[in-house]
């Protein structure tokens, strides 16, 4: 899920919090400023997982192990890369783009 839940559908849930570096740029777009160039940004990528239920053995949402270990393999693939040269020319990779992408590559592996 992306954006807002009701809280009502989902009362339980795990959050997980990790990090990556990254360069990029906004292609000399002039609507960026400064930033539009080739520059290095440190992201905090917070994850929740949401349920209607706890597991009934379990008594979890997710096993956090396994939440924290497809999180940082989600990660990996960004962590010390350049985004430009890692998403077709043109792209502008914000910090929305990346939550989008981050989001879908965690809905491949659930």
């Amino acid at each position: 899920l992306f954006g807002h839940v009701e809280p009502s559908l989902y009362p339980f849930s795990l959050g997980i919090r990790d990090s990556f570096m990254i360069a990029h740029s906004f292609h000399n777009n002039p609507r960026f400023g400064p930033a539009g160039t080739l520059h290095g940004a440190t992201y905090t990528c917070d994850v929740e997982f949401l349920s209607k239920s706890l597991d009934p053995e379990t008594n979890w949402v997710i096993d956090i192990g396994k939440a924290s270990d497809m999180l940082s393999e989600v990660l990996k693939k960004y962590n010390l890369k350049n985004l430009d040269e890692l998403f077709p020319k043109g792209v502008m990779t914000t910090t929305e783009f990346m939550a989008k992408q981050i989001h879908d590559d965690i809905l491949k592996k659930l």
